[in-house]
């Protein structure tokens, strides 16, 4: 019933609770959260990796200048659809300032540990 997602190896798609989607540098990072199940501390997930199609884009007629974009892989906006049919919601634009927040919280994190990384590292020296 939903090819996009069999295709993806999701074999229990009724299990589907609810999904978020981020962007991380070149890629889509679709993450999808399936119902707990009785006696689990934490709910299921599978995260996927969706690399963002690039397109020139022309950006004078006269000049012949051209401009490099990314958007959403086609495969992607399929799944999307399959996964908002079973999870009852369109999804909606997220608040641009949450967003922002969410992504910085990620970032500020990566940072942190890279810093403790090379720290630790230097100890070594």
């Amino acid at each position: 019933m939903y090819p996009q997602l069999k295709a993806i190896g999701i074999e229990t798609p009724e299990q589907i609770e609810r999904y978020s989607l981020r962007q991380e540098a070149q890629s889509d990072i679709l993450k999808i959260y399936f119902h707990r199940q009785k006696g689990e501390l934490f709910a299921k997930s599978v995260k996927f990796k969706f690399p963002r199609q690039q397109k020139s884009v022309l950006i004078s007629g006269g000049s012949q200048q051209y401009r490099n974009i990314t958007e959403i892989n086609r495969t992607l906006t399929k799944i999307i659809d399959e996964l908002d049919q079973i999870t009852n919601t369109s999804h909606q634009e997220q608040d641009v300032k949450k967003k922002i927040l969410s992504d910085l919280r990620h970032l500020e994190k990566v940072v942190a540990s890279k810093i403790a990384e090379i720290e630790a590292d230097l100890e070594k020296l």
